[in-house]
């Protein structure tokens, strides 16, 4: 296909735009037509359309199934930076109507929602309550994918270990998470009333998290033979189930399976760290009714303190 410039960006290409991401998000043209309420052909035709308006092929369709090329991979990404930034000048210009209505795009990581102080889940019921147009869009992401989508404006606030803060964002302290090691009723340590020695411990098989972590929890995973690894909690938790290993988790989530007497903290008084978990917003970012409300909520200044 050739390349070619665009000159503008209209009503069409964004109605286009859109189109591209639904389809995107749902993996096949068909998929797509309950969202978009409009038949395959049309959506084929809307592709083609915005294809040939960018000068380059977005995806491949056929028998082979749905895929985006390279290309439109970028064009998604570039796309996604836009459509926020659409929906900041209606903010903008609903906040000159004082009226609390848009959209709140919101990061966290996953497992959060067992903590018991539940600030957030407090702070969303007040925001909804007070503003009840507010769409709000929650996605269960890593700390560094919040923290690519608070760069590049595709969300409005994450919450996050504080781990390594990085400069133009700035982060505020939630509240505290406390980890322990557990093991499974499975386990040979699930019966045994004496801590292990750090020795000892060496002799079974546990977990490392792929995710970032505080000097204080890497130190504590030194004193492990970690033969596994696991890409969040929920990934930790279903090998320690196996009895097979052990392994860190937070107190709160953990809970669960310990009221069942499927879990137990392994030496609690010295096997355990604590981490911040922060709420994290843009430095300089611009004036939003709806953020800083949510913040307030949350009992937290829309002023805050940059890494």
């Amino acid at each position: 296909m050739k390349s070619k410039s665009l000159a503008q960006v209209t009503d069409f290409d964004l109605k286009l735009l859109r189109t591209f991401k639904t389809v995107s998000e749902c993996g096949s043209f068909s998929a797509a037509e309950s969202l978009l309420g409009i038949t395959r052909s049309a959506i084929s035709l809307n592709m083609s359309d915005l294809e040939k308006r960018l000068g380059m092929r977005l995806c491949q369709r056929g028998r082979a199934g749905f895929a985006l090329t390279d290309e439109g991979r970028e064009i998604l990404r570039h796309s996604d930076s836009m459509m926020a930034a659409v929906e900041n000048f209606r903010q903008q210009v609903n906040q000159m109507h004082k009226q609390l209505r848009g959209e709140l795009n919101i990061g966290i990581i996953n497992n959060l929602v067992t903590q018991p102080k539940m600030k957030i889940t407090h702070a969303l019921d007040s925001l909804r309550a007070k503003g009840p147009d507010i769409r709000l869009n929650i996605s269960m992401m890593t700390a560094a994918e919040i923290e690519l989508g608070l760069m590049d404006g595709r969300l409005h606030v994450g919450a996050l270990p504080l781990t390594s803060p990085i400069s133009g964002l700035e982060y505020t302290h939630l509240y505290d998470e406390i980890s322990n090691l557990y093991c499974s009723d499975k386990h040979p340590l699930f019966s045994q009333n004496m801590p292990p020695e750090e020795k000892r411990l060496m002799q079974y098989d546990a977990i490392a998290p792929s995710f970032r972590m505080t000097p204080e929890a890497i130190g504590m995973h030194h004193l492990l033979n970690c033969t596994a690894t696991a890409s969040d909690r929920e990934g930790i938790a279903f090998l320690i189930l196996t009895g097979r290993f052990i392994g860190f988790l937070p107190d709160h989530y953990a809970a669960q399976w310990e009221e069942k007497k499927q879990m137990r903290a392994v030496a609690p008084e010295s096997l355990t760290f604590s981490s911040q978990i922060a709420i994290a917003t843009r430095t300089g970012r611009r004036t939003n009714a709806i953020l800083d409300r949510f913040l307030q909520f949350l009992d937290i200044s829309p002023s805050l303190t940059d890494a």
